[in-house]
């Protein structure tokens, strides 16, 4: 039994929150940079450059890389044999999350659904565990801003649809989506499962590296597929037209019931703010 002691948790989550929206990661950038070799458009490449100078100035002055710094949402690995001292696994998230939030000067995003009223401190953060075995503690922080969010989709289809119904339903979801979610998106896919299933599998794929195929050649497949079929949209860079719609779609697959076929859609933003925790 290994023991990791809740204050360590919150530091950790403080500075990864901070730091995902602060700074763009490397694969972001990179990919933005690949994006400017392929894109068409006048307009477009303009976009990407003006993305590419906007990770700059926010790693240099310490300024969020958007305003909407979205809510905090964690995927948390948790080792068997791994033993919290001092304080709850989900009181260390979440504070961690508020401390960033607070510090780092991101703004807070949770209300009341009804009301609207701000709580101010961004929290709750949204937490979902999955036991694995060994002494390692794995958390995954995503900040999941609203315009990207409002434009996922989950999906029941008919198992007749099968493969065109769901490459027809992604399709759809990005064409209504246009430039609301901020392009060049990632797209996260789920399909299978209990639909809440569906909807989760859709959004942790978003951590995958950017374009990095499924290790299923058929599903690597599928993931080119739809990616070119997306792009063919020609909504381009911030909905400016061309190219670079999606920079990715990642795929992941699980079993359903035979009489359904759930599929979810889930975007990040040309933001795209996620980091990854091991302790």
């Amino acid at each position: 039994m290994r023991t990791v002691s809740a204050g360590e948790i919150e530091s950790a989550v403080a500075r990864a929150c901070a730091e995902a929206c602060l700074e763009a990661s490397e694969e972001l950038v990179n990919a933005f940079k690949k994006a400017l070799e392929t894109e068409v458009s006048e307009v477009g490449r303009w976009t990407l450059e003006r993305l590419i100078e906007n990770t700059e100035i926010a790693r240099a002055e310490r300024i969020p890389i958007c305003q909407d710094t979205g809510l905090a949402v964690f995927f948390v690995e948790l080792g068997e044999g791994v033993r919290i001292e001092g304080g709850s696994l989900p009181e260390a998230i979440n504070q961690g999350m508020v401390r960033a939030y607070q510090e780092a000067y991101l703004r807070k995003s949770t209300c009341h659904c009804l009301t609207r009223k701000n709580y101010g401190d961004n929290a709750p953060a949204f937490i979902h565990y999955e036991l694995a075995p060994g002494d390692e503690l794995t958390i995954h922080f995503m900040a999941k801003g609203g315009g990207s969010e409002n434009m996922g989709a989950v999906g029941l289809l008919k198992p007749a649809q099968g493969w065109p119904g769901i490459r027809e339903f992604v399709v759809e979801t990005l064409s209504r989506a246009g430039p609301n979610p901020c392009p060049p998106v990632i797209v996260g896919v789920g399909v299978g499962g209990p639909m809440e299933v569906a909807a989760l599998n859709s959004k942790k794929a978003l951590l995958r590296r950017i374009g990095e195929p499924s290790p299923d050649p058929e599903l690597a497949q599928m993931e080119a597929e739809l990616l070119e079929k997306i792009n063919d949209l020609g909504v381009g860079p911030e909905g400016f037209g061309g190219r670079n719609f999606a920079l990715g779609v990642h795929l992941v697959m699980a079993p359903c019931h035979l009489a359904s076929l759930p599929v979810a859609v889930s975007l990040a933003c040309q933001a795209s703010r996620h980091r990854t925790i091991k302790l």
